[in-house]
């Protein structure tokens, strides 16, 4: 498959995701998919890596390489995951989507922070209008309550929270699997062993976290078939992001994986029209952040 192919496929299962999270899961449930979706990951793409090493010879793992992916597995695997799951059982796949463009804000932020990129005057203008969208689902003056995605006490939805730090996840683990496929370009290994990671920050969290452990349990004694096709879905969109990645340049993956939030657009249209709405509000959020995602990975 080509590149460009791939990147549509990524966002067609992530999409697919974000549907079949909201399916499963309701804003008090304990278990809302997290730690089966990271399991099916480890196993999913663990098992293509050992099948195809063996069939065509496994490419030299360096110490180096593994430690950047078990770094971008606390980041992507535990904090993206956690919180972006929470943020869809939360939010809506709709909103959660649109929130989800954040991550090539902080992506460029860590860019210009960590690598000392510069700023050209087209990144700038994405940023502000990824922040634009943003703002546009946070704060809406005189909207009905529930809309805007505050409780019954006028109080802002931690979802809204939630979000950023998912998509800060996210970009900074990106970053670190980057580096890591420059020591071992294995994207099979990089999406095995970072899963692997957060599935186990997962176990130990649920010794201080009784909500994770629970989470835990649930998912071996009662298995939940719409949480298991997130966690397949989930698994496949990364690991056709990473493929893609290896064909074509960041910023067309990027911009094509961007897609993402139109596609559960449409596909909420379809399936959700019990659960969630297309408001104006959200509508302009997801063209304002693609938009701002486009001037970002092309500037």
């Amino acid at each position: 498959m080509s590149g460009d192919a791939l990147a549509l496929a990524s966002a067609a299962c992530f999409s697919l995701a974000n549907i079949t999270i909201a399916k499963g899961t309701a804003r008090g449930d304990e278990d809302n998919g997290v730690f089966v979706s990271l399991l099916l990951t480890t196993a999913i793409a663990g098992g293509l890596w050992l099948a195809l090493g063996i069939a065509r010879g496994f490419v030299p793992v360096t110490p180096a390489a593994l430690a950047w992916f078990a770094g971008a597995g606390v980041l992507t695997g535990f904090v993206g995951r956690v919180f972006g799951y929470a943020t869809v059982q939360r939010l809506g796949a709709m909103r959660a989507s649109a929130i989800k463009r954040l991550q090539p804000f902080f992506a460029v932020a860590l860019g210009i922070g960590v690598l000392g990129e510069r700023l050209s005057a087209g990144a700038l203008a994405g940023m502000l209008l990824l922040l634009a969208s943003f703002m546009l689902l946070v704060v809406r003056p005189g909207a009905r309550r529930g809309e805007s995605g505050r409780g019954p006490s006028g109080r802002l939805d931690i979802g809204y929270l939630y979000g950023p730090i998912s998509a800060l996840g996210y970009s900074a683990g990106y970053l670190l699997r980057k580096i890591g496929l420059e020591h071992t370009p294995d994207a099979y290994l990089g999406a095995a062993a970072g899963s692997l990671v957060g599935a186990l920050l997962f176990m130990l969290a649920g010794a201080w976290q009784p909500r994770y452990a629970a989470a835990v349990r649930e998912t071996f004694a009662t298995p939940r078939p719409w949480l298991i096709a997130a966690g397949v879905c989930s698994s496949l969109g990364q690991i056709a992001y990473f493929l893609a990645l290896e064909r074509s340049a960041v910023s067309r993956v990027a911009l094509l994986v961007s897609l993402e939030v139109f596609i559960t657009i449409f596909l909420s249209a379809l399936f959700l029209r019990r659960q969630e709405q297309l408001t104006a509000a959200v509508a302009v959020a997801a063209t304002l952040g693609f938009a701002g995602a486009a001037l970002v990975v092309t500037a």
